[in-house]
């Protein structure tokens, strides 16, 4: 399995790389004073075997060959950190869907929530959860098969405005066999700036961090309306 690529991994391993190099440098500065002061010593009638230090020297290089090719790993891991940071300052300021049950009511722009249904449902409600878990909406949801969007204007039961903030979404739907169908919801957002956490790279959508795997699309959201001319005489 491979792993995650992360900044912290990434500056972790680049110390390691650093450790090694500086480690393997020591080692063969003590292997030369040794092999030195063994052949200044040695007994001319019965001379040193020139394989066992040969060997060694061998050996020495394939680490050294290693530690250069874990350098060189180092670096192209730290350009595709510096790209998935610039790919990300790109989503700022714009409006995108994500897969998550979570959204972001900003107080005055509805929320979109897409899901899909394999075949068509009998029965769908949607309910939204404030933070605290307690029910602030409820209704019912599209239940064709295929793809189905609801969009939540931000009101609770009595159809009062609600605070803005982080709230969850849920929808259940019932096949004709009154079984749970399954889904998976995609939610909208618009995109404040970006964060790294343990080294991974988010999208800030107000107080939820976003992973750009799970980013479905981005929009630039639509230039604010102009008031109209007054006009007016000379």
């Amino acid at each position: 399995m491979t792993a995650d690529v992360t900044l912290t991994g990434a500056v972790n391993n680049a110390q390691k790389t650093q450790q090694q190099q500086v480690q393997l440098t020591k080692d063969f500065s003590q292997f030369l004073t040794l092999l030195t002061t063994q052949l200044q010593n040695q007994d001319p009638m019965n001379p040193m075997d020139s394989n066992e230090f040969t060997n060694q020297l061998v050996q020495f290089s394939q680490v050294e060959q290693a530690i250069n090719t874990n350098q060189k790993l180092d670096n192209l891991v730290n350009l595709q950190l510096s790209g998935m940071s610039g790919v990300a300052l790109g989503y700022v300021g714009m409006d995108i869907m994500y897969r998550s049950a979570d959204m972001n009511y900003d107080g005055a722009n509805p929320v979109s929530v897409v899901y899909a249904l394999s075949e068509q449902a009998k029965t769908a409600k949607i309910s939204v959860f404030d933070e605290q878990g307690s029910l602030v909406y409820n209704g019912d949801a599209p239940k064709s098969a295929g793809r189905n969007e609801f969009v939540w204007e931000g009101t609770d039961l009595l159809n009062n405005p609600v605070e803005p903030g982080t709230y969850t979404v849920r929808i259940d739907a019932f096949d004709f066999d009154d079984k749970i169908m399954d889904t998976t919801t995609v939610v909208s957002g618009h995109v404040r700036g970006i964060e790294s956490q343990d080294g991974v790279i988010f999208l800030l959508v107000g107080e939820r961090a976003i992973a750009l795997g799970n980013v479905i699309n981005a929009t630039a959201p639509p230039p604010p309306q102009q008031p109209p001319d007054q006009g007016g005489g000379a």
